[in-house]
């Protein structure tokens, strides 16, 4: 019986999952969730009050949690391990794995989602992408109360915004201080880390592994537009470690 991954098109913590996976070469049965829409469906898998994505489902276990997922893959698929063999490097992937998950993967959305809110002709296909063409439409109709209840739960605002892009800045330089010395995070050898770091900064990228339609530049909001002209070299490490090692989803 085939996997289960419960999730978000545009959730970069499932696409680090999603990652995780292909690059194991696991075959997997992608199950998209609309957000907010999805309570129901994962508090019946969990049984526990948090709903957030990503849920991995391997007949009778049910992972919650992109970090512990990726935990469960090494120990039930141990081929194409997901951490070195060496000690130290393993903890210092650990290590930068929790660091992203905290930072990167918060300032992320909010720098990004700050904007793209500010368009629902562009958001709304990203928030629906892979579900049925309805959805769409739907989002579009209420988007008023999406963005009101997206900014309120995700504090999200202008301030918290500006903040998240300096994390952002400060993150990438450090992380491209690494790569272009022909390292990776954790040493000479790709991990979860560098997973991690590819994955949740991909929504300023959206590369065509990421199941979400990317907008045409001329579409982005002037705020993120401009950051991509003054500031998305930053990016150019990442991108480069991201289309080396992301393997095509699995059939």
């Amino acid at each position: 019986m085939a996997l289960t991954l419960y999730q978000f098109a545009i959730s970069h913590y499932s696409e680090k999952v999603r990652w995780a996976l292909d690059y194991k070469g696991i075959r997997y049965a992608p199950v998209y969730l609309l957000p907010g829409m999805h309570v129901k469906t994962i508090r019946g898998l969990t049984g526990q009050k948090p709903t957030s994505v990503p849920v991995l489902v391997d007949d009778q276990e049910v992972i919650q949690g992109s970090g512990k997922i990726l935990d469960y893959l090494d120990s039930r698929f141990p081929a194409t391990p997901l951490l070195p063999d060496e000690p130290q490097s393993r903890e210092a992937a650990l290590a930068w794995e929790r660091r992203l998950d905290a930072e990167a993967g918060p300032a992320v959305i909010t720098f990004v989602y700050h904007h793209l809110l500010q368009r629902p002709k562009v958001m709304a296909p990203l928030l629906a992408a892979q579900l049925p063409f309805w959805n769409q439409y739907l989002l579009r109709l209420g988007f008023s109360r999406v963005d009101e209840i997206m900014r309120k739960r995700m504090n999200i605002n202008e301030k918290t915004a500006d903040q998240s892009r300096a994390k952002v800045e400060a993150l990438l330089t450090e992380i491209n201080e690494i790569y272009e010395s022909g390292r990776y995070l954790a040493g000479d050898q790709f991990s979860r880390a560098d997973i991690t770091a590819g994955a949740l900064f991909a929504p300023l990228f959206l590369p065509p592994q990421y199941p979400v339609p990317s907008p045409k530049p001329e579409r982005l909001p002037p705020g993120l537009k401009a950051w991509h002209q003054t500031s998305g070299h930053l990016l150019q490490p990442v991108i480069a470690r991201y289309r080396k090692h992301r393997r095509q989803p699995s059939a």
